[in-house]
């Protein structure tokens, strides 16, 4: 039987997205580099380093009032998933050799599972509007 399912992620992940609030996310991105650093330095979360960056990515536009094209429902469930990742004493204690980070990186693939459509489309814009960007800086 496996120790973390994708039962016990949803679970985590419903809880954590169910206590974020506006704040929350300002307050998320102002611990970005902690989140990312554990991420990509984690045998168990480094593959999720690009999706975590996009994510970050996204919630910057968000916050900034750039990008507005998510439903509140995604944004707290990538907020969640974040807040999760950087709580040390979660389900499985990232303490605990081996195993520490599997619950975390069954929260963040559900996450991603659950608002895959919205982070393309979030890449999508992001990308047409660099390249509307260089277009401009481009012309004399």
């Amino acid at each position: 039987m496996a120790v973390f399912n994708e039962r016990k992620a949803k679970k985590q992940l419903d809880q954590e997205a169910g206590k974020v609030h506006q704040k929350d996310v300002g307050d998320l991105l102002a611990r970005q580099k902690a989140i990312e650093e554990k991420v990509h330095n984690s045998g168990k979360l480094k593959r999720f380093s690009s999706d975590v960056s996009l994510m970050f990515s996204m919630l910057q536009d968000y916050w900034k009032g750039n990008y507005r094209e998510i439903p509140w429902k995604s944004v707290a469930a990538i907020a969640g998933a974040l807040i999760y990742v950087l709580n040390p004493l979660d389900v499985i204690p990232d303490l605990i050799l081996g195993f520490g980070l599997v619950d975390d990186a069954g929260v963040v693939a559900l996450c991603l599972k659950l608002v895959e459509s919205d982070l393309l489309r979030y890449a999508a814009w992001k990308e047409h509007r660099e390249q509307e960007e260089d277009t401009w800086i481009s012309q004399p």
